[in-house]
């Protein structure tokens, strides 16, 4: 037969040297014909009981009609196309133009790249116009195209496939449809064995109970677990968790960020200020350390809360503020500071435990423990009680040297439209007081004991004083009252820490955190070394922790486990 002849002559003669020639080999070429005046050049083969085949360094083609161009070694093939590379790379079409000089492919009408990327999977490419460069293992489309594996849907209307890195580049418009989540981005790498992600500008996930904006940052498709470095937020459990880099985990219902954070509480207009912060779902909850602080707006005045440590927990009715260590507040009206701070939402009580000290104006309250309760329905302030050695002090405003004192076992305070307006002073209570007349003259300095002492306020000054039950005292002249005597026992004067602004409710040491170096943004690590680590170890747990300090830069020097932190950057 003419064809069988023809395509074993071309076989025989390319044997000779292949190194050099690389020619387009005919298995196949069925029905034989030739068509100078419209294909000059062109041999033109179609099937007759099989389909025509062609090969070419590794590759096998099949087809219903071809036309081979021998000296020019290209190939048109049309009707029902399937170019086979190994056993892992299908390609079917209904038109394709082979380069085999360049190794390219063309594809057109239907296009279906199916890969086999393991045994049991493998992620299949529609598009109507593909290239296939052999020479570089890479197909590319730039009409639209969509992707299904076992896991996703991903669609984009530019997108490449790079086959020994099993990854694909999606480029504008990319959208990915799983039934758990959707993604949509400028951008984003997929690696099709592991399922990962890597998005780079605007991206967002919508999942069920969550929502994730990034400008560079990863995701693990079948975990639902990822990072955001770059203007990320998480709309979460009715938080929105903002910050340089964020970590989300699903199956844990955990979230965690590094760098300036900000978790706002959308229900009680509370939001979390830090450079590190941890966010637990199932139990309600926030955890922040490094320079943070909560902000509570609190009828037009916002409540700063600061410590060391912050934790904020409970629902949204039941919600509980704590800080630990070195816990300060501020409020226009109000400062103070303390070993720790407790404050509960429902019944609108803070909590100052150990070394309280607050500040109402010019006066100093202490005590073992201080609560400051406010009315929750108006959120203004309600009543002030000073437990156990309670002591209030303030300097003498005319005189500016002696101090204003008045101490009993316990104390009780009332306000009235924020402003502190009555206090209650109960069992073994003593007062020094400097008395001035209307010129401001001193007239002498009170010193009484009593059973109980009731102070009536105004703008943060007493107005009046009535000593209650068997009052016994003293008003002194200035000049028989000696300087010992003018001090009650248990007088400390704390008036150089007082907490004037919001930014006092920080010390120097937070002011000199150094911030965690966050990799990948301008300084990307070596994403497909990692990916390919990944799959040659596929049981070394580290490969679920994409790397994040310094060291990482190198991707063969991976970081021991106990270094890793919860944020994530690559």
């Amino acid at each position: 037969m003419l064809s069988l002849s023809y395509g074993q002559i071309t076989i025989q003669e390319n044997q000779k040297d292949t190194t050099t020639t690389k020619q387009i080999n005919i298995v196949y070429g069925a029905n034989f014909t030739k068509d100078e005046k419209n294909l000059p050049g062109g041999a033109i083969f179609s099937k007759d009981t099989r389909q025509v085949q062609f090969e070419h360094q590794g590759a096998d083609l099949w087809c219903d009609v071809a036309v081979l161009y021998q000296k020019e070694n290209r190939l048109e093939a049309r009707g029902n196309i399937r170019l086979k590379q190994g056993d892992s790379i299908t390609m079917t079409s209904g038109r394709m133009d082979y380069n085999g000089n360049k190794k390219l492919a063309k594809a057109f009408e239907n296009v279906v790249l199916r890969s086999q990327i393991s045994e049991s999977g493998r992620t299949t490419l529609r598009t109507d116009t593909l290239r296939f460069d052999r020479e570089k293992q890479e197909a590319y489309y730039q009409d639209s195209g969509t992707i299904i594996d076992s896991a996703n849907t991903l669609t984009s209307e530019i997108g490449r496939y790079f086959i020994k890195t099993k990854k694909y580049q999606f480029l504008d418009s990319v959208h990915i449809d799983n039934p758990e989540y959707i993604l949509d981005s400028k951008q984003l790498d997929y690696y099709s064995s592991s399922k990962n992600a890597y998005m780079y500008g605007p991206s967002t996930i919508t999942g069920k109970t969550y929502k994730i904006y990034f400008e560079r940052g990863f995701y693990d498709t079948n975990f639902e677990t990822g990072y955001g470095i770059k203007n990320t937020r998480i709309d979460y459990n009715n938080r929105i968790i903002k910050g340089d880099s964020v970590y989300f985990n699903k199956a844990s219902e955990f979230a965690s960020a590094t760098n300036n954070i900000t978790v706002t509480d959308t229900i009680n207009n509370v939001v979390t200020k830090a450079h590190y912060a941890e966010v637990f779902k199932a139990k309600d909850s926030v955890f922040a350390t490094k320079r943070a602080v909560t902000i509570s707006l609190v009828q037009k005045d916002s409540l700063y809360v600061h410590g060391d440590t912050l934790m904020v927990t409970g629902p949204p009715e039941d919600r509980i503020i704590r800080a630990f260590k070195n816990a300060k507040f501020f409020k226009t009206n109000m400062s103070g500071k303390c070993d720790s701070i407790h404050s509960a939402e429902k019944n609108g009580l803070i909590q100052l435990i150990r070394k309280p000290v607050v500040w109402n104006g010019g006066n100093q309250m202490t005590g073992d423990s201080i609560h400051i309760i406010s009315n929750v329905k108006t959120e203004q302030l309600d009543s002030l009680k000073v437990i156990e050695n309670a002591f209030i002090v303030s300097l003498d405003s005319i005189g500016k040297e002696g101090y204003n004192q008045a101490k009993g076992i316990n104390l009780y305070g009332k306000f009235k439209e924020n402003e502190l307006k009555i206090i209650d002073l109960v069992q073994n209570t003593e007062v020094v007081y400097y008395m001035y007349n209307d010129a401001n003259e001193l007239i002498g300095i009170n010193k009484t004991e009593c059973s109980a002492i009731r102070i009536k306020m105004a703008n943060n000054d007493v107005e009046d004083m009535t000593f209650i039950k068997a009052p016994d005292g003293t008003i002194f002249p200035d000049k028989d009252l000696a300087q010992e005597e003018r001090i009650l026992t248990g007088f400390i004067w704390r008036g150089d820490e007082r907490i004037f602004t919001k930014d006092s409710i920080f010390d120097e040491d937070d002011y000199n955190i150094e911030l965690v170096v966050i990799k990948g943004v301008n300084n990307p690590i070596d994403i497909d070394a990692n990916e390919e680590d990944r799959d040659q170890n596929p049981n070394d747990p580290l490969n679920n922790i994409p790397v994040t300090n310094d060291e990482a830069q190198q991707p063969k020097k991976r970081p021991k486990a106990k270094k890793v932190g919860p944020i994530k950057v690559q």
